[in-house]
């Protein structure tokens, strides 16, 4: 890329990020029959929860020192959490929280856990919840709880389906994330980019993958399961699912499946897709264990854009991830508890875009997070 071009990019890069997140998702992919059918019948248990939960929100203040703040995690270990909470506790601080009033738990990765930290906060009278959950399908179970305490509440990272979401009209309760649809989308666009005769090793005139999938529950997992095989398939590509595994996120799991599969199939795999780059760092050890050479016989992509991935891309060890900007989804979360606690109307869900990272921008990517 010339010098031009890369000034273009990281212009374009900085805006994006600066840009932040949107309360419009007008331009989000359409969405699933699954999550159509989940909207069909709302849950029987939403009765018992208050009609509305503004008459008990906190009053209006500008003052944010007094303000106390509970943030649930799903589990600490997780590379891309770790960052966003971070930054997330990093910001409040900077718009006038105070350090000791913000409390951020560890949710183990279970999920009752999870719910008592939960208690624990609203017998605390938190002012505000922000909670990325262990579980979405549990998210019905929060928001009653956190409702029908008068505690506004601030999801992050792991989307409520649209059933859950459709009972938050007259409540103070948000989701702030990414759309996992266009994350997967962009990974598959990524090889696809590539064109056939550049990732067809074994010539039979198709993308042959495998997909390490991560918690089969989640619907970032699902999505960018789905969504990055029809990006090739939308390209006209024909493709071959040699093999799917789960690996929960984690980068060992990520390491022994591909291990797994590449002793099993060798060389009928011609890319590696990963829900995460977690995952993909763990797929890439053992891709080279195995003597295989990402971009000569066999490709890797994750998502997140983490330091070590966006490395491994420059260094050609990996092939691209798409940037999980935890940085704009860290603030707006943070922007969202700050208009509840003021008491000021937030939209229902704000959405932040991914960017695809390859060779090109990798280190823009890199330089933004510094």
């Amino acid at each position: 890329m010339n010098k031009f071009l890369k000034g273009a990019a990281a212009a374009l890069l900085s805006i994006t990020m600066l840009a932040g997140c949107s309360s419009d998702a007008s331009s989000a992919p359409a969405s699933t029959g699954t999550a159509s059918s989940a909207a069909a019948s709302t849950p029987a248990s939403s009765a018992a929860a208050p009609a509305s939960s503004e008459a008990t929100t906190p009053a209006a203040s500008d003052d944010l020192s007094t303000k106390k703040v509970g943030v649930c995690i799903y589990k600490y270990d997780d590379n891309f959490m770790t960052l966003f909470r971070q930054e997330l506790e990093k910001y409040l601080i900077s718009q006038g929280f105070a350090k000791e009033n913000i409390t951020i738990v560890d949710g183990k990765n279970d999920q009752s856990e999870q719910t008592g930290q939960i208690s624990n906060f609203i017998n605390q009278k938190v002012d505000v919840l922000i909670v990325n959950p262990v579980n979405s399908s549990s998210a019905e179970t929060i928001t009653d709880m956190v409702v029908e305490a008068g505690i506004p509440l601030v999801y992050i990272n792991r989307e409520p389906d649209e059933a859950e979401q459709s009972r938050w009209t007259d409540w103070n309760v948000t989701y702030v994330g990414a759309d996992a649809r266009q994350s997967g989308t962009m990974q598959g666009e990524i090889i696809a980019d590539l064109g056939l005769d550049a990732v067809d090793f074994n010539g039979n005139g198709k993308i042959d993958y495998i997909m390490i999938k991560g918690d089969p529950e989640n619907v970032d997992a699902q999505y960018r399961t789905e969504y990055s095989i029809k990006a090739l398939e939308d390209a006209g590509l024909e493709v071959n699912n040699v093999d799917t595994q789960v690996g929960m996120w984690d980068q060992s799991e990520g390491q022994r499946l591909v291990a797994n599969s590449l002793g099993q199939y060798g060389n009928d795999i011609e890319v590696v897709f990963c829900n995460n780059d977690a995952m993909a760092m763990g797929a890439k050890q053992s891709i080279e264990a195995a003597g295989r050479v990402v971009g000569k016989d066999i490709y890797l992509v994750g998502v997140d854009a983490l330091s070590e991935a966006c490395e491994a891309i420059l260094e050609g060890t990996m092939t691209g991830t798409v940037f999980n900007d935890h940085i704009g989804q860290s603030h707006s979360a943070a922007d969202a508890a700050i208009a509840f606690v003021k008491g000021e109307k937030v939209d229902k869900k704000i959405v932040c875009d991914y960017v695809k990272v390859t060779a090109d921008n990798a280190q823009d990517i890199l330089d933004s997070l510094k």
